[in-house]
C-alpha cells in the first residue's frame, strides 16, 4: 500500500497531465457535429481537383432550397382558397332594407314601396351582391385566383376571386347600378340605406385554406433524377456546373447523414478522437521540450488547455446558432493571451493547433485557416509591450485590416469579379476585432483565477510607489538604492539576450525585501559605523545573512507577490556561500561545516533568474573596487561570473556560454559607465 502511494505521490503531476488530456480530447469531440465528414472540397464554377468520381452507392439528385423554394411559391400562389359563405345573410339584409327604405322615403309624396321603381332597383343590387357574395375584409389575392366557397364545410361552388364584392367598394357599386337617371336627394339617401344595412357574409376559412395548401406542399418532390452506383459523376480538371455541383451537394448530403447513420459510429468518433488526441499531444510533446517550466507546472499546463477548449467551445455555439456569424469569434484573443502570460512562440504554435481543430467543424474550412493562422501570425508579430493600450488598439487595426484584405482576395479568386461583395462580412470583422480589446481584462481575470502574471502586472509591480517597496525604502534605503542600480543593471542585460526585461526588472526591485526584517545586518544600510556584526559568532551572522532570502519569500507571499517575482527572491544567490563569515570562521576552525555557511538554493533555473544573480553580485561586489580602471572592471566581472559558474550555479538555467559572455560585455560597458571620472576642471 506504501509502495503504491509513493508511486502515485511521486507521478501525481504527470497523472493529472493524462486526465487533463483525456478530459480535454472527450469534450472537443463531444462538441464536434456529430455527423460524416465529406472527403472532397468543391465549389461551383472551379475545376474538379480531384481524381475521377464514381458514385459509390445509389442517391437521388436533391433539389436545390432556391429550386424547392421557387415550386413552394408557385403553389402558394394558385392553390385553392376557401371562403365561409353565410346563407342567412341575404334574408336579413333584406327584411333590414325594406324598413330602412321604408322610415328614408316614408314623407315621399305618392310613395308606395310596391310601385317604386328605386326600391326595386335596390332590391336588385342587393340581390346581385349577395348572388355572388360579400367579403368581410380585403385579402389581396389575385383576381383570377379560384376560390371555393363552403356552407358548413359543404362545398357551393367555385369562382374567381375578383368577382367576390368587397365594402370597400360599395359606394362605387351603388352609385354605378343606380345610373343617372336617379335625383342626386334619392340617390344620396339610398346610398346611405345600403351603408346601414349591407352586411359581410363570406370570410376566409384559414383551417381549409391552410390543409388545403400543406397536402399540395407535401406533394413536392424533394429530388430529381437518381444517380445509379458507379455512374461517373465528374471527371478530374472538368469544370463544376450547376448540374456537376448539384449532385456533388446531393451526395455530400447523402453521405453526412444516411451513410453516416448506416456505418459504425463508434468507430468514427474513435477516429476523431485520434485526431483531436494526436494534436493536443503535439502540444504536450512541445511544452515537454521547448517549455520544460511550462510543462512541469500543472496550473499552466491547465490555463493553456482551457484556452483551446474554450475558443472551440464559442466557434462551435455560434456556428449551431448561425455558421455566417464564425468569423465574430475573437480568435486572436488566444495568442494574445498566451503571449501575454508566455512567449510568442507557445502562443502561435496553440494557435495554430485551435485553428487545425476548428477545421473540423467550420464551412469553408481551407479559407477559415488560412485567415486565421496568418492573422494569429500578425498578431504575435505586431503585439509587443501589451500593457501599453495604444500597441493593442494598433494591433487589433492592423488584425482587422488583414482579415479584410484576405476575406477580399478570397471572394474575388471565387467569383472572379467584385459584384455581390458582402460588406457585412466586413462588418463582423470589425466586431471582432473589438471583441479582442475584451483581452485587457481577460488577462486581468485570468491572473487572480489561475495565479498568473503578465506583463501588465510586471508593470504594476515595478511602480516604486508600491507599498511594499516604499516601506523598503523607508526601512532599508541602501537596499533600496542596491535594488534600483540592480534593476537598471538586469534590464539592460536582458534586452542584450532578448530575456524578459520587465520580468527581470520587477525580480531585481523585490529580491532583497527580505533585509528588512534586519536591515543593520547588511553593510549598505549601516550608516552609523557600528556593525552589528561584531556581537555575533560567524555562524550567527551567516545565519542572519541566509535568513533574508526566507524572509523575503515569507513578506512577498505576505503581499501576494506572483510566484515569477518571488522565484527571483528564492534564486538571487542560488546555493553559494556567505564567503566572508565562511573564510572568517574556517581560519579560526579547520572543521568548519560548510552547509552552515551556504545558502539553501534552489540555483537559478531560467535566464532571467540567472541574469539576477550575475547583477545582484556584480552590483554588490563593485562598492569595494577602489580607483577602478578599465581593466579592474574587466577583471573584476569575469571573476564573479566565472566562479558563479564553477560552482554550478547556472547548471539548471536555459542560458549558453554566448549569452554569459554578452551578459558580460553589458555589464563591464555599464560599470565603466558608472564609475568614469570627471576631469578635474581649474577653479
Amino acid at each position: 500500500m506504501n509502495v503504491f502511494y509513493n508511486k502515485w505521490y511521486k507521478n501525481h503531476a504527470l497523472v493529472y497531465k493524462i486526465l487533463l488530456f483525456i478530459v480535454t480530447t472527450l469534450f472537443i469531440v463531444y462538441l464536434f457535429p456529430k455527423t460524416g465528414k465529406f472527403r472532397y472540397s468543391f465549389e461551383k464554377g472551379k475545376p474538379w481537383q480531384s481524381e475521377n468520381l464514381y458514385a459509390p452507392f445509389n442517391f437521388a439528385i436533391k433539389k436545390s432550397k432556391a429550386e424547392i423554394d421557387s415550386e413552394k411559391n408557385e403553389i402558394k400562389s394558385r392553390s385553392l382558397v376557401y371562403f365561409e359563405l353565410n346563407r342567412e345573410i341575404k334574408a336579413e339584409v333584406f327584411s333590414d332594407y325594406l324598413t330602412r327604405f321604408n322610415q328614408v322615403f316614408k314623407d315621399s309624396s305618392n310613395f308606395s314601396i310596391e310601385n317604386s321603381d328605386l326600391y326595386l332597383k335596390g332590391k336588385s343590387i342587393v340581390n346581385n351582391l349577395y348572388d355572388v357574395g360579400v367579403l368581410d375584409s380585403d385579402y389581396n389575392y389575385d383576381e383570377d385566383r379560384a376560390v371555393k366557397l363552403v356552407t358548413s364545410n359543404k362545398v357551393e361552388k367555385e369562382i374567381q376571386y375578383g368577382r367576390l364584392f368587397e365594402l370597400s367598394n360599395l359606394r362605387q357599386r351603388v352609385e354605378s347600378d343606380l345610373g343617372s337617371s336617379i335625383p342626386t336627394a334619392d340617390k344620396k339617401r339610398i346610398i346611405s340605406i345600403f351603408f346601414d344595412v349591407i352586411k359581410p357574409n363570406v370570410k376566409l376559412n384559414s383551417s381549409l385554406t391552410k390543409k388545403a395548401l400543406e397536402e399540395e406542399l407535401s406533394r413536392i418532390s424533394l429530388t430529381r433524377g437518381r444517380v445509379e452506383k458507379d455512374q461517373l459523376i465528374i471527371s478530374k480538371g472538368q469544370v463544376i456546373e450547376e448540374n456537376q455541383y448539384d449532385i456533388l451537394s446531393s451526395l455530400k448530403s447523402e453521405y453526412e447523414s444516411q451513410v453516416w447513420n448506416s456505418a459504425n459510429y463508434n468507430w468514427v468518433l474513435i477516429a476523431y478522437t485520434l485526431l483531436v488526441a494526436l494534436a493536443l499531444l503535439m502540444l504536450l510533446l512541445f511544452l515537454s521540450r521547448y517549455r520544460k517550466e511550462v510543462f512541469l507546472n500543472n496550473t499552466k499546463v491547465t490555463f493553456i488547455f482551457f484556452n483551446i477548449a474554450l475558443m472551440i467551445l464559442l466557434s462551435t455555439l455560434v456556428i449551431n446558432f448561425n455558421s455566417q456569424y464564425i468569423y465574430v469569434v475573437p480568435l486572436c484573443v488566444l495568442p494574445l493571451v498566451l503571449k501575454a502570460f508566455f512567449d510568442a512562440r507557445l502562443g502561435l504554435f496553440t494557435h495554430v493547433l485551435t485553428v487545425l481543430l476548428l477545421g473540423f467543424v467550420v464551412p469553408n474550412s481551407y479559407e477559415y485557416m488560412f485567415l486565421q493562422i496568418i492573422a494569429g501570425m500578425v498578431t504575435i508579430l505586431t503585439v509587443s509591450e501589451l500593457y501599453k493600450r495604444a500597441n493593442l488598439f494598433i494591433s487589433v487595426g492592423q488584425i482587422t485590416f488583414i482579415y479584410i484584405i484576405a476575406y477580399f482576395a478570397f471572394f474575388v479568386i471565387h467569383e472572379g469579379q467584385l459584384t455581390g461583395l458582402k460588406f457585412q462580412i466586413f462588418g463582423m470583422f470589425i466586431l471582432c476585432g473589438l471583441a479582442t480589446l475584451f483581452v485587457q481584462p481577460l488577462i486581468y481575470i485570468y491572473e487572480k483565477i489561475f495565479g498568473l502574471v503578465s506583463d501588465v502586472s510586471l508593470l504594476e509591480l515595478s511602480d516604486t510607489n508600491t507599498k511594499l517597496l516604499k516601506e523598503l525604502s523607508n526601512r532599508a534605503p541602501g537596499t533600496f538604492h542596491h535594488s534600483l542600480n540592480v534593476a537598471n543593471l538586469a534590464e539592460a542585460a536582458a534586452n542584450e539576450i532578448g530575456a524578459n526585461a520587465m520580468l527581470v526588472r520587477v525580480g531585481a526591485l523585490y529580491h532583497d525585501i527580505g533585509k528588512m526584517n534586519n536591515p543593520t545586518y547588511f553593510t549598505e544600510n549601516q550608516s552609523t559605523g557600528i556593525n552589528p556584526h561584531d556581537e555575533l559568532s560567524n555562524r550567527e551572522s551567516a545565519k542572519v545573512i541566509i535568513d533574508h532570502v526566507l524572509n523575503g519569500i515569507e513578506i512577498a507571499k505576505k503581499y501576494n507577490l506572483p510566484d515569477r517575482v518571488i522565484d527571483f527572491i528564492r534564486t538571487h544567490h542560488g546555493t553559494s556561500l556567505v564567503y566572508y563569515f565562511y573564510m572568517k570562521e574556517k581560519a579560526a576552525n579547520d572543521n568548519v561545516d560548510i552547509n552552515d555557511f551556504a545558502y539553501p538554493g534552489p540555483t537559478p533555473y531560467s535566464k532571467e533568474t540567472a541574469i539576477l544573480m550575475m547583477c545582484d553580485s556584480v552590483e554588490a561586489a563593485s562598492k569595494s573596487l577602489k580607483e577602478p580602471t578599465s581593466t579592474k572592471i574587466n577583471d573584476f566581472v569575469e571573476n564573479i561570473i566565472n566562479k558563479q559558474m564553477e560552482s554550478g550555479q547556472f547548471l539548471n538555467a536555459d542560458i549558453t556560454f554566448k549569452e554569459i559572455q554578452s551578459l558580460k560585455k553589458v555589464l563591464k560597458f555599464k560599470l565603466a559607465n558608472i564609475y568614469h571620472l570627471r576631469i578635474e576642471y581649474p577653479e
